[in-house]
């Protein structure tokens, strides 16, 4: 859940523009990098999920006590890094924000820091 909130907010109002120009600009101090992140982070992590539940699901009818053990180390490793990559995300969004000017976010602020907000969350939830 807190992987669309990011991804919804950074799709949403993450990108905006000057009003005497139509050239989209990530609103994190205008580093397309930054919301590109978030965006990818975010996209994956609500698939990961998807992947591991459906995973949950079918778990009970795999017989191979080999597969399941494979099955757990991957879901187990795929927390462990995406825990990480949350973590950096957090960092990137967090520092880009605090070097953005104010006068460039006309919209945005709020999802904005809604994103920052909830890559810190998702740290703890994975």
């Amino acid at each position: 859940l807190f992987s669309l909130v990011v991804f919804c907010c950074l799709v949403g109002e993450g990108y905006t523009n000057v009003p005497s120009s139509s050239q989209l600009f990530c609103v994190f101090n205008h580093n397309e990098d930054a919301c590109r992140y978030g965006i990818a982070v975010g996209v994956l992590a609500f698939l990961a999920c998807l992947f591991f539940f459906m995973v949950d699901l079918y778990f009970p009818q795999i017989s191979s006590a080999n597969d399941r053990k494979y099955l757990v180390l991957a879901d187990l490793g795929f927390s462990g890094l995406w825990t990480f990559l949350w973590f950096v995300g957090f960092c990137f969004l967090t520092n880009q924000w605090a070097w953005t000017p104010a006068s460039d976010v006309h919209v945005g602020a709020d999802s904005a820091r809604a994103a920052i907000a909830f890559s810190f969350f998702s740290i703890f939830s994975w």
